[in-house]
């Protein structure tokens, strides 16, 4: 899945740390989350969609496959 998190962090000048503790994860779930490594469950997309004030299907779409 790609998304725009680290976008919209970087745009309200959030470190990571920052953006974790926001979110009540560990910073190593927010590198995950910004590489991809990681999907988040859904709680946790409505929470960053919150947050940013963005809807979720703005800030998360499925990655392109051929």
């Amino acid at each position: 899945m790609q998304n725009l998190i680290r976008s919209e962090r970087e745009a309200r000048g959030w470190t990571q740390a920052v953006l974790a503790e926001h979110l009540q994860v560990s910073r190593q779930t927010v590198v995950a989350l910004e590489t991809g490594k990681y999907d988040p469950s859904l709680p946790l997309a409505f929470r960053i969609a919150h947050l940013f004030d963005k809807p979720i299907e703005v800030l998360f779409t499925p990655a392109l496959t051929s």
